[in-house]
């Protein structure tokens, strides 16, 4: 495993986040193109920390898919199964920021090309020469993308790697809540690192009784290490009969939580890498979940994340300055 040639490889959207910036001399509102989708963040943050990622999908040979492909070779992400679609324009969504940071999101993807990617067009050498490989449920919301991403993993699985998955719900994008909830299963049943976010349990289990609802998801699933992220609450981790709160970072300057999740994602997935599955203490789950919730914090001050994502002695040294 460790002489792999990726540490992680991750299959899903890559997007433009149009961000507010502002107003014009003329009063209309201006937007900041920032390269975006879930898993490309993820990836991103573990480039920072060291880790050789990869991504596999689509984006339309457009202005914006140009700039997309060059970001990620700027942060050191390999582009080699990044596909160009001549036909369907680059996926983009603009995020609209309330005054606590929390966003809501109009996406335009009907189609986008992140959609369009094929089982035929994910190169299997990429993911059988990675020790992980990490997903999300917005690749499997349309037919297509979604027989491409059960190939994946499937490769995955047949080779051995470590399966990530962070459901990363975006209830806008799915014709019926009761696809999207399938689809959630489906990634639970294949992984071994679940990360969810409070109202994603709320939203699988019916509960906010978030240790019962793991308990739900696991007895079901039998997943070995399970992330919560609770906002404002902080986050937990769940492993073998054992769970592991730590507290957050609260920010006084945060602009907005674009990109949170997937730096505590990545810095989780950072963690596993170097620690492995098996035997971790709670002294572990504690230093895990520290790190994370503190990369989550540091983003929240900036705009955008794929380009933005902390250095490991940033984060290190906001710890310590919290202390």
């Amino acid at each position: 495993m460790a002489n792999k040639l990726f540490d992680v490889v991750a299959l899903g959207e890559l997007l433009i986040d149009f961000t507010e910036n502002g107003l014009s001399a003329q009063g209309n509102q201006l937007f900041e193109a920032n390269p975006g989708g879930a898993p490309c963040n993820v990836l991103a943050m573990l480039t920072k920390l060291g880790k050789k990622t990869a991504f596999i999908g689509k984006v339309g040979n457009d202005q914006f898919g140009l700039r997309l492909r060059a970001s990620l070779e700027e942060v050191g992400i390999d582009t080699r199964n990044l596909v160009l679609d001549d036909e369907v324009h680059t996926t983009l969504a603009f995020v609209h920021t309330f005054e606590d940071g929390d966003r809501d999101f109009s996406f335009y993807r009907n189609p986008g090309a992140d959609m369009m990617l094929t089982k035929d067009e994910v190169q299997d050498d990429l993911i059988k020469a990675s020790r992980i490989f990490h997903f999300g449920t917005l690749s499997s919301t349309h037919p297509g993308v979604r027989e491409a991403t059960r190939h994946a993993i499937q490769v995955a699985k047949d080779n051995g790697l470590t399966i990530t998955f962070d459901p990363n719900l975006r209830e806008p994008l799915w014709k019926s809540l009761d696809d999207a909830k399938a689809e959630i299963e489906y990634g639970m049943s294949q992984c071994d690192v679940l990360k969810i976010s409070d109202n994603e349990v709320e939203f699988m289990t019916g509960t906010t009784d978030y240790t019962a609802g793991v308990a739900k998801i696991r007895e079901k699933y039998n997943i070995p290490l399970i992330f919560v992220t609770l906002g404002k609450e902080g986050s937990r981790a769940y492993y073998k009969d054992r769970m592991v709160e730590v507290a957050p970072f609260l920010q006084d300057n945060t602009i907005e939580t674009t990109g949170a999740g997937d730096t505590f994602c990545a810095s989780v997935i950072n963690y596993v890498l170097d620690h492995g599955l098996e035997n971790l203490t709670d002294e572990h789950l504690t230093e895990m979940l520290t790190f994370a919730n503190a990369g989550a914090s540091l983003i929240t001050t900036r705009k955008g994340a794929l380009r933005v994502m902390p250095e490991k002695q940033e984060v290190l040294d906001f710890i310590e300055s919290r202390k």
